[in-house]
Formats: structure tokens, sequence, C-alpha cells
């Protein structure tokens, strides 16, 4: 029987700690890259304050550079711990921390580039990892599959509302014309998106009594389409429920893939023993 050599214990180890949330280190580890991400978000909000900057310009400068030094080691550890490093540098979570990480650098060379680490707050997106929200990813990829079953209605849904935009904005051009601020029909199909979500930024609004009602539809068609997304992904979802499968945050030392089945010994994607 052949023992593991002591360089894969390490890298095993190091990746359990870092890419999986299920031991006491790993959650340890987890929550102090939160705490720095928090701080470093806090940091740059503050040092925007420039009574503030005028002040404790140093004591942000120096936090920032060890943060980013932390950052620093935890990629290269990231990149380390895996066995094919370019599945996690050209993954989602390896682009962001390659972006979280550079804007301090970049800084020494391009002025206010260090304002850039206000990208770190997507990495919070690991929060879920931690806090053992696996438990939702069920749900989670419930939905994905409704969106992805439900995408050709979707379609047809949205090319539908584009096509009453553009009717009902070549209508309102004809009606108002430029007193009333409708200068040109893309303007007018502005004002007809902008109405029928229901957002209302008031810079245009109809005159003309006929003008006026035309826009009331609008409003009232509005709050009537805002259901129909809904209730079309809604059956989807009811479809797949109670197909729940439980998860962990297990995370394969081949090519990095996260969220496994508790009853998996291979890795979904690549086949590498867990």
């Amino acid at each position: 029987m052949k023992r593991e050599q002591p360089e894969s214990n390490w890298r095993t180890s190091l990746h359990e700690i870092i890419y999986e949330a299920d031991s006491k280190k790993g959650k340890i580890f987890d929550l102090v890259i939160i705490v720095a991400i928090v701080a470093s978000i806090i940091l740059v909000m503050l040092e925007s304050v420039k009574s503030l900057d005028e002040r404790y310009h140093d004591f942000f400068d120096i936090s920032e550079w060890i943060i980013t030094i932390l950052f620093t080691l935890e990629y290269m550890a990231r990149i380390i711990s895996v066995k094919k490093p370019s599945r996690y540098i050209f993954s989602f979570y390896g682009i962001i921390d390659l972006l979280s990480t550079i804007p301090k650098y970049l800084s020494l060379v391009i002025g206010g580039a260090h304002a850039l680490v206000a990208l770190r707050g997507l990495r919070l997106l690991r929060i879920f990892r931690i806090l053992k929200l696996v438990r939702f990813v069920g749900a989670t990829d419930n939905l994905a599959r409704a969106l992805h079953a439900s995408r050709y209605k979707i379609f047809v849904f949205i090319s539908s509302v584009i096509v009453i935009c553009v009717i009902i904005g070549t209508m309102m051009y004809l009606i108002e014309g430029d007193e009333s601020g409708f200068t040109n029909i893309p303007i007018s199909i502005y004002w007809t998106i902008v109405t029928l979500t229901t957002v209302g930024y008031g810079d245009i609004a109809p005159q003309s009594p006929f003008g006026q009602f035309l826009a009331s539809l609008v409003m009232i068609l509005g709050y009537g389409i805002i259901a129909i997304p809904t209730g079309i992904v809604s059956v989807e979802m009811a479809k797949g429920k109670g197909e729940h499968v439980d998860m962990n945050t297990q995370s394969c030392p081949n090519c990095s893939a996260g969220v496994h089945r508790d009853d998996a010994k291979f890795c979904y994607r690549c086949g590498e023993e867990l």
C-alpha cells in the first residue's frame, strides 16, 4: 500500500481549508476573508470622504495594503492547492478574486484605480458557503431549470413587449409632438418603456387629453405585464417541486467544481474522486 506524499497531504489540507466550509478551519478561513472584504469596502467608502481622507489618509493606505497582501497570498494559495490552476484562474470566482486583488497595485501607476476594490463586494457571494446556505442550492437549481425551460416563452413575451413599446411610442410621437418633449420616435419609445415598467421619471409627460388617456392605458398595462413572466416561471418551478437533493460545500481538487451531492463520491464535472 502506497503512502501519500507529504506534498499531497499538504495540498489536500490546504484545499479543504480554502475551498470547503465543512471543517472548522475552513469556516474560520472564509470568515476571515469576508471580514477583510467588508473592511476593505468600508475603507474605500470612508476614503472617498475628503475630510476623513485628509485626517486618516495614511491609516487608510496602510490598511488597504495589508488587506491587498492578504488577498494576494490567498489568491496564490488557491492556485497552488488545485491540480489544474487554469480551471480556477479562468473561473468566475477566479476572475473576481484577481480583479479584487490588482486595484491597489494599479493605483501605483494609475491614480484613483484603488477605488476599484469595491469589486470585492462580489466576493461576498462566498458567504453562502460559510452560512451553510448550500442547503438552498437545490432550490436555486430548480429556479435555474425553470428559467431555462421557459426561455422561449419569456423570449416571446419580451419580444411582444418591445413591439408594443414601438407601436405606442410611435402613436405618442404623432399625438404629442415636439411641444410636449416627444421630439422623435426613439424618445417616445423611451418614454413608453419607462412608463410601462412603472418607473416614471417624469422628464417627459403627455399634455393633450388623448395623450394622457393613452398614457393611463400604458400604466395599467404595465401592472398587468409584471405578473406574466412570474406566472411563466412559477409553472415551470411547480413541475420540479419536490426534487430536492441534499448538497454540501465539497470542492473538487482537480477542477474546483463546488457544491456536490452529499452522497457523491466523484466530481460531477471531471469525474475526479472526492
